[in-house]
């Protein structure tokens, strides 16, 4: 985020940092760093694995259910929120 003043004059972003130690600040950092270590410890050099066990183990947190999505998938909330979203917003006539 060396960047960060720039991206927010050009994009009009809000951005925020969390107070160093404060951990309760970054709860969704917190929990993929978790899911992630399930696969590397703490402190792995993630130069040596191959791109495709990288991208395996980023799959992993996308496809799981979340009890914050009603124990859907991020993706299967996502895709129900852009469909809900698209009927919003067509007008009907009658």
């Amino acid at each position: 985020m060396a960047e960060h003043a720039r991206l927010k004059i050009e994009t009009g972003l809000a951005i925020y940092f969390c107070d160093p130690q404060s951990p309760c600040q970054r709860d969704t950092n917190e929990n993929t760093n978790g899911l992630i270590r399930q696969y590397f410890q703490k402190g792995t050099d993630l130069s040596v694995p191959r791109a495709s066990e990288l991208a395996a183990v980023a799959l992993a947190p996308d496809t799981r259910p979340r009890k914050t999505l009603g124990w859907k998938t991020p993706h299967e909330a996502l895709d129900e929120f852009l469909r809900s979203a698209h009927t919003a917003t067509v007008a009907t006539t009658g």
